[in-house]
């Protein structure tokens, strides 16, 4: 009876994880390690390590689905992304290395703070292109921007777990200048990559073996949540859709902050 109920609640929060994560890597490409490694690690105490593993597990499908939909619907800049993929997958893999030797409690919070930032930035400045008058027309500027941007979030995406993420989605917005829709479905597309060596550095360096129910559980949430929710965001205005992400961000990391604070 023990084992039994112990299942039901991996297969509950991984379920709902998994649909937390869908939902943000179709609304706004954010990775669903963002999501899942707090949760896995504030209700289930799994290891930050393995908990970003599965997530990123889970991320390789999910995204790939999410960047199709965006792609169908003319929404991913595959020129600007491709030149971003190489230098990305170098020091995600790099990231993934480092981020074994990282506290778990101390980067649960982390992340949660850093979501908890995201999600005000995208209530706050829905059309998120303030940069984009800066940029325009300046292609080296924008080729080398492309280039550092892609270092420091392949860093990122292998330390934190974030195989797109946020850090992706501010710097493709923030300092690239672009639209929301096309930010994402851009995001989608090289999260695909990130997420393929993050998770497969993680099942080498890390103790994955016991935890493969989990992934299986969040991986295929995550794959029916994302592919829904591209869809819809297609649908929708940009605002929108930005409203609607960084809501279900605030809201997910107000629980999860609490969720961590009782357990102090």
């Amino acid at each position: 009876m023990i084992e039994m109920n112990e299942f039901l609640l991996v297969f509950l929060v991984c379920m709902l994880a998994g649909i937390a994560a869908g939902v943000e890597i179709g609304f706004a490409g954010v990775s669903a390690p963002t999501i899942i490694a707090p949760v896995l690690i504030a209700c289930l105490g799994y290891p930050w390590y393995e908990a970003v593993g599965i997530g990123l597990t889970a991320e390789v499908l999910s995204a790939v689905s999410s960047a199709y939909v965006y792609r169908k619907n003319k929404n991913v800049d595959l020129k600007g992304g491709s030149l971003m993929v190489g230098c990305v997958l170098l020091f995600t893999f790099i990231g993934s290395y480092f981020s074994q030797y990282l506290p778990n409690t101390e980067m649960g919070w982390i992340t949660v703070i850093l979501s908890l930032v995201m999600g005000l930035r995208f209530v706050t400045n829905p059309s998120g292109n303030r940069q984009q008058k800066f940029i325009e027309g300046k292609k080296s500027l924008r080729l080398i921007l492309s280039v550092l941007v892609g270092c420091y979030i392949g860093f990122w995406c292998g330390l934190m777990g974030a195989g797109g993420g946020m850090m992706l989605m501010f710097g493709l917005t923030c300092v690239l200048g672009y639209d929301l829709k096309i930010a994402v479905g851009t995001s989608g597309f090289v999260m695909v990559f990130t997420a393929l060596i993050g998770s497969v550095s993680h099942f080498y360096y890390g103790e994955m073996t016991d935890y493969i129910p989990a992934v299986i559980i969040c991986a295929v949430f995550t794959l029916l949540a994302a592919s829904v929710s591209a869809r819809l965001a297609n649908r929708m205005s940009t605002r929108a859709v930005s409203y609607a992400t960084g809501s279900i961000l605030l809201v997910l990391c107000g629980a999860m902050i609490l969720k961590m604070a009782a357990g102090l």
